[in-house]
């Protein structure tokens, strides 16, 4: 008896497959996380201007208390949270932030290159479930309008 790749086995029955529907194909999956950092905005004047960046996320993961947020955070506040994450944790690697920037910050290209990086950072580190669930900080940092790093100094 010639075998053509497949074994026969008594009991066993052959897979069967069914066709997924429109809604399971193109339906909002189990749990998604989307973290976007943009519309960059420039305050102050003189060696007081700072430029802030609009945190928006949207999850369906239950240790985010909202669905859907949108908060406002600096250069800075970001600096921080790396810091808090970095002294939470040694079993994660928390990536780096993009660099600090001496000359001509506040040029739309400069700008934008750091929002990109910020958008990198916090996607990584709000995806990670070590740091989603053992965080003390980032939940509140990626969602509470009222959030201050006074909260958290500990």
């Amino acid at each position: 008896m010639a075998s053509h790749g497949r074994s026969f086995c008594p009991g066993m029955r052959p897979l069967t497959t069914r066709e997924q529907t429109a809604e399971e194909q193109y339906g909002a999956p189990e749990s998604f996380l989307e973290i976007e950092v943009r519309n960059p905005e420039t305050h102050g004047s003189g060696r007081k201007m700072y430029t802030d960046y609009e945190i928006v996320c949207r999850t369906s993961i239950p240790v985010f208390k909202l669905q859907r947020s949108s908060v406002r955070r600096r250069y800075s506040d970001f600096e921080w949270l790396h810091d808090r994450l970095e002294r939470e944790t040694t079993r994660v690697n928390i990536p780096p932030l993009p660099g600090k920037v001496f000359t001509n910050r506040f040029d739309g290209e400069v700008v934008e290159t750091r929002r990109e990086g910020l958008e990198r950072f916090l996607q990584i580190v709000a995806g990670h479930p070590l740091l989603q669930t053992g965080s003390k900080v980032l939940v509140a940092f990626i969602q509470d309008p009222a959030f201050t790093r006074e909260q958290y100094s500990y």
